[in-house]
């Protein structure tokens, strides 16, 4: 069931700091792949009735929640632009998250399979069951694959904090002009009611 909220800022993803919280990321993303087949983005619609933004369950690739902007009546020029630039953001790091997700699911796999080709080892056991190892072997790939994508993961922590900063004073701006409207008598609400008793007439 989708949870209504009256702002939804963006934060920070949870996968989004070069560290071990990464991994345990990768392992949640990559353990829910392998229970559900993989899927686009998902998709749901709020109310037309809502006046709040909406936020949907956890992807199953990127492991990240979706957002569906309200989109205020009279929306203005300055409103639409922060909107489009969040839901632009959302999705930039959801394509980011659902890749690295992706990739790190495969390349766990590769190893894994490799090691026990060494070990002289099938990948199922006598009983059917997938051969794992221990977490000193698997050690040694999550440090590999945090090594790896040091520069992928700087970059995108450089634009991550650029977008927000955009974001940031967007929303600064949008609260000054509607705090202005309002001193002005030009509130939405009172436009809208003016506009529907000239309708009525």
């Amino acid at each position: 069931m989708s949870l209504t909220i009256t702002t939804a800022v963006l934060k920070r993803s949870p996968c989004s700091r070069y560290s071990l919280r990464s991994l345990r990321c990768w392992h949640s993303a990559n353990e829910t792949q392998k229970q559900k087949p993989r899927e686009q983005k998902i998709q749901f619609s709020p109310s037309s009735s809502s006046k709040h933004d909406w936020i949907g369950p956890p992807d199953r690739l990127s492991n990240l929640r979706p957002i569906i902007y309200h989109i205020p009546e009279q929306e203005t020029p300055l409103e639409r632009q922060l909107r489009h630039l969040r839901q632009e953001t959302e999705d930039w790091n959801h394509a980011f998250w659902t890749n690295q997700n992706v990739a790190f699911s495969q390349e766990k796999e590769d190893y894994i399979l490799l090691q026990l080709k060494a070990k002289g080892l099938s990948e199922r056991d006598e009983t059917g069951r997938k051969r794992t190892l221990n977490s000193e072997e698997m050690a040694v790939f999550y440090k590999d694959f945090l090594d790896k994508n040091f520069q992928k993961h700087a970059s995108y922590n450089k634009e991550w904090y650029r977008r927000n900063f955009r974001i940031t004073l967007l929303m600064a701006r949008v609260a000054l002009q509607n705090t202005l409207r309002t001193l002005m008598g030009k509130g939405r609400g009172k436009e809208e009611g003016r506009t529907s008793g000239r309708s009525t007439t």
